[in-house]
């Protein structure tokens, strides 16, 4: 924003700190209006013609911003993406035990990606049984979250991405 003597303008349409408007001034005169009621001169329409200017408290203004800005960061909210990684031939319990931590980030709101690692020389049949542990682990975990992108392979990883349902 522009404000004080960096206004370049000749003449602005100048409104006051509680709305009143007084008209066209030039841009000297409104400056001085602004400093004889302790305030500051800020360009708030430069496009305008004739530009608009307000008289406020610019140090107080810029304070109110901020505050806004971190109530709104506050309510924001923040997803993260956490990888669960298995392989093609993987035991029972260490199934159900990648399981319980995928089902513990969906239920906190983080995205899960979901991926197999495959041996160097892996057969169709090895690429087949580690996209059946992806569907079982997304089945398992469908109350809570949905598969976001399909069951991918890329290179040696089979991929997927669960996100929580709404």
């Amino acid at each position: 924003m522009i404000i004080n003597e960096h206004i370049r303008s000749k003449d602005v349409l100048l409104i006051g700190n509680d709305g009143e408007k007084y008209g066209v001034k030039p841009t000297k005169e409104a400056l001085g209006l602004a400093y004889d009621h302790g305030l500051d001169l800020v360009m708030v329409a430069p496009n305008a013609k004739p530009p608009v200017c307000k008289m406020m408290d610019y140090n107080k203004y810029r304070y109110e911003q901020q505050q806004k800005e971190k109530e709104a960061k506050k309510h924001q909210k923040t997803m993260e993406l956490k990888e669960i990684r298995m392989s093609a031939v993987i035991e029972e319990h260490d199934f159900n035990t990648k399981l319980r931590n995928g089902r513990k980030f969906l239920d906190k709101g983080n995205k899960v990606k979901l991926s197999v690692r495959l041996p160097y020389r892996a057969k169709r049949s090895m690429a087949e049984q580690g996209k059946d542990v992806l569907r079982r682990f997304a089945e398992k975990c469908s109350d809570l979250g949905e598969i976001e992108t399909k069951i991918h392979q890329d290179g040696r990883y089979i991929n997927a991405v669960l996100a929580p349902k709404k």
